[in-house]
Order: structure tokens, then sequence, then C-alpha cells
């Protein structure tokens, strides 16, 4: 059975498209109504490892918002917490890994054989999901970077000035890389196991890029990115790296992703002159600009359009997650005016990417 509607599939590869597909990070979220009456019921991490409810919450937006695409419901540091840490999601405060991560005894600690049997039920979401949806749109599963799981693991929750972290890569980069080295093989086997569960694209999530200057980001974070996609087994699926905070988008290209997704702070087009015909892009609208009048949503969602241009190879999406506290209605009305608004920007006349 082929999926109904593949246009999300089609822009990652630069494929002609009728329009610009959309969905949107953290879609299924806050935000909704539908999410919270769920949310009253369950915490967070019962959500998570339990599929129906996993897979109830990842098709909530394609019913309420008409998305292109779905992304399961998950959280990057079941990763870390399979690997042997404890994790618990405090309400209002977010995550905490406790015991973090600081010397090679810590490291040796970590477990990365049976990481594939903890996470389960994260495979039996996507199953649960891909059955549900019908192939309705593609599902797209996802996981943190190296750098930034590594970044939680050794902070051991959010942090203003990162000092743990950065200690690590400056006293002991060999250390540093060691932990790296594991945690990659680990994302790297678990991303596998989410296209053979029946994923139909990968975002790897580079939350904490922009603590790196870019030589840093280079050694201690887009190195361990290509190792990642270099080591997923995949029969064509696309794989997209969501990097925030990095400006220089020239080095991104070559490290294997099909589509690169950035932050609201660059221009893409600029972005799409920098990268050129190597990947898609896909991004980016400021999620703030979703608190605003439906007239200013449709202006700068066209400004986005535009500034990409005519051709295939963009996916619409916010810069960052969505906010927790937006109104649903002005979401949809983004999706909408994306789907009316883009298909002058496919028309037979400009198939060819400048």
């Amino acid at each position: 059975m082929e999926l109904q509607n593949n246009l999300f599939l089609r822009a990652c590869k630069r494929q002609n498209v009728e329009r610009t597909p959309i969905w949107i990070m953290r879609q299924a979220g806050r935000y909704l109504p539908e999410y919270r009456k769920i949310r009253e019921k369950y915490d967070f991490l019962t959500m998570c490892k339990t599929p129906e409810l996993a897979a109830e919450i990842t098709i909530q937006p394609v019913d309420i918002l008409g998305v292109d695409a779905a992304i399961i419901f998950s959280d990057i540091l079941v990763v870390p917490e399979a690997m042997g840490m404890k994790l618990e999601i405090i309400e209002n405060k977010g995550p905490k890994l406790y015991e973090p991560i600081r010397s090679e005894s810590d490291i040796k600690s970590l477990n990365n054989t049976d990481h594939l049997e903890k996470l389960k039920y994260v495979f039996d979401a996507i199953k649960l999901t891909k059955k549900l949806l019908n192939e309705r749109v593609p599902l797209i599963g996802f996981s943190g970077s190296p750098w930034t799981l590594m970044t939680y693991m050794v902070e051991g929750n959010g942090s203003k000035n990162f000092i743990e972290v950065k200690k690590l890569i400056y006293n002991e980069p060999i250390l540093a890389h060691k932990l790296l080295n594991l945690i990659s093989d680990v994302v790297s086997d678990y991303l596998s196991m989410q296209i053979q569960s029946g994923a139909n694209a990968i975002q790897i999530f580079d939350t904490w890029a922009g603590l790196l200057s870019q030589k840093d980001y280079e050694e201690f974070s887009l190195q361990y990115i290509s190792k990642v996609i270099s080591q997923i087994k995949r029969n064509g699926e696309p794989v997209i790296v969501f990097v925030k905070g990095i400006h220089n988008l020239d080095m991104l290209g070559a490290c294997g992703a099909d589509v690169i997704s950035i932050d609201w702070t660059i221009d893409l087009a600029l972005a799409k002159k920098q990268i050129g015909n190597k990947v898609a892009l896909q991004g980016n609208l400021d999620p703030a600009i979703l608190y605003a009048p439906k007239e200013k949503i449709k202006e700068e969602a066209v400004n986005i359009l535009k500034s990409f241009g005519y051709g295939s190879g963009h996916i619409f999406n916010l810069g960052h997650g969505i906010l927790p506290d937006v109104d649903p209605v002005n979401v949809k009305y983004l999706v909408e005016v994306v789907k009316e608004e883009s298909k002058v920007f496919h028309q037979h006349n400009f198939f060819t990417r400048e």
C-alpha cells in the first residue's frame, strides 16, 4: 500500500511537488487541548512508554491540523535512560538525569548492549502508529544528536552556561570523544531500528549546536552526526538534521543528511545560497509569530516561501518547537496558508532548482 500523501518525502529528496509540504516540530504537544486531556491522566514518560498513548498523541495533529507528516511522540532523553541513567521529567522544570557523566568510570557504567530492548516501547509505538495512520502521511522518527545528548548527560539537566560539558571537552577531550563515540553507536542502532519498525524518515535534533564555536562544532558535533548517518541502516529513507544556532551552513551540506533544518535567525535565501543544491532545506518560521494576528502569520509565512523561491527542496516548518500556549487555531491557519500560497512556487515553469 502506497502513501496517500508523499509530498514531504518527495520534497526531502528535492523531487517535484505541487506545493510545499508542512509539518511542525513538537506538533504533538501541550498547545493542543486533545493532548492536555490525555496528559491530565498520565505523566509524560508514561505517555512516551505506552505505545497506544504515544500513537494516539502522534496522530492528533494529522487529524486536527492537516499536516503533511507525523512525528512519533517521544523524547530525546529516552536514549540516555536506556544507557542506564535515571531520567525524571519534573513538572514545570524540565528533564533531570541523575548521576551525570563526569569521569572515565561514569562512562564505563553506561550500558550499550541491551539499549534496543529497553527502547522497544518506541519501536512498538512506531509500528502501531503506522497501522493507525493507514498510509495517510509519512511518519518521522528521531533522536538527539550525540553532542546534544552528551550535553544533557554531562550537565544532568538544562543549564544557563553549560560549564560542565565545556570543562569536559576542553580539559578532557579524549574522554569526551570516547563518550561521543559510544553515544553515536547507540543512536545509530536506535534510528536503524526506528526505520526497521516503519519510520519513513528520521530527524536528528542538534538543539545545543549553538553552544560551540565553528571549530569545536566540527570536532565535537558534526563529525559524530556524520558518523551516525553513515551507520544508519536505511533503504532510501531521508535523514533531516536540525541545527540551532549555527550560521555557517557550508560544512553541514556534506554531513550525509538529505535535509538541513534551520532556526529562524537565518534567512532562507542565504541558507539556500550557502548550501547550494547539496540538500533540501526545512524551516524556518519564528515560533513566536504564531501569537500574532492572522494577517501577520500569513505575511511571514509568505515571506519564507518567497525567500526560498521557486522550485523543489523546501519543507515548511518552524525554526524550533511550537510553544505550549499557542492557539491551535493559529497553527491550523498557518498550515492552510502554506498549502494555498506555496502552489505558485511549484508551477511547471519553475521545477528546476536555481
